[in-house]
């Protein structure tokens, strides 16, 4: 079974990027988190409250003074970059960079730079291959956690997570509920004049049917309408004899 990738931050500045970092790696299942040269050193203060519960990544949280030793016994690097800066190298999108760490043998890992400069050419050098997103060439600006999310989440699809609860919807109201509340109407409508003229009352009450018909209602909402126009000739009568 392929284990799923290393998160290795190079030169994180804040501590509160961090703890975001971590919780976009453990809503997708990603748990174990390298740190290369923090800033403000580690551990920090500020990104527990940032994690939002994901703790179990930040007491795991490894530190490494080089990316040559978090990187040491990784067999498959992936740099995250924009731009490939002059070095030539595969660039592929998040979700094929899932698919090939869930076929590599070995550990794998993926590069994120520090949040303002992202990571260095000499450190793109030491990746396989370059992950890239199709972005808005005249804003191509993602934060830390933000970059972090879309290969955690890519990941997470070759692993079948389980997918929220389904709430069971109830069945569409039978044919004849639904004509019980077509009559009603149409027996409001008709003394008001809705459907004059007399020659286009046939088109106005089939357009009123698929109106009706179209919105797949249950049968408490179709009970629920009928009581609302229940209410409302209720209302007119007493309004009439006031």
């Amino acid at each position: 079974m392929s284990l799923p990738p290393i998160i290795i931050l190079v030169r994180p500045q804040l501590g509160e990027n961090i703890g975001k970092a971590a919780r976009a790696m453990l809503n997708f299942g990603l748990t174990e988190m390298r740190l290369v040269a923090p800033r403000d050193g580690w551990p920090n203060p500020s990104a527990g409250p940032a994690a939002s519960g994901a703790d179990i990544v930040l007491a795991n949280a490894r530190v490494y003074d080089t990316l040559a030793d978090a990187t040491a016994d990784i067999s498959h690097i992936y740099a995250t970059t924009v731009r490939k800066r002059g070095v030539t190298k595969p660039v592929i999108t998040p979700e094929d960079a899932a698919l090939e760490v869930l076929g590599n043998a070995g550990r794998s890992a993926i590069l994120f730079g520090a949040e303002r400069s992202g990571l260095e050419s000499d450190e793109v050098n030491v990746a396989r291959a370059i992950i890239t997103v199709p972005i808005n060439p005249d804003f191509g600006s993602l934060n830390l956690a933000q970059a972090v999310i879309l290969c955690a989440y890519e990941w997470s699809k070759t692993q079948n997570l389980a997918s929220p609860p389904k709430t069971d919807l109830d069945p569409p109201a039978s044919q004849f509920e639904l004509d019980g509340l077509i009559e009603q109407l149409d027996d409001m409508l008709d003394p008001l004049g809705y459907f004059r003229p007399a020659d286009r009352a046939p088109v106005t009450r089939r357009t009123l049917r698929n109106l009706l018909t179209k919105a797949g209602w249950n049968a408490l909402e179709v009970r629920t309408l009928r009581g609302v126009l229940t209410t409302l000739a209720k209302r007119r009568v007493e309004q009439v004899k006031d």
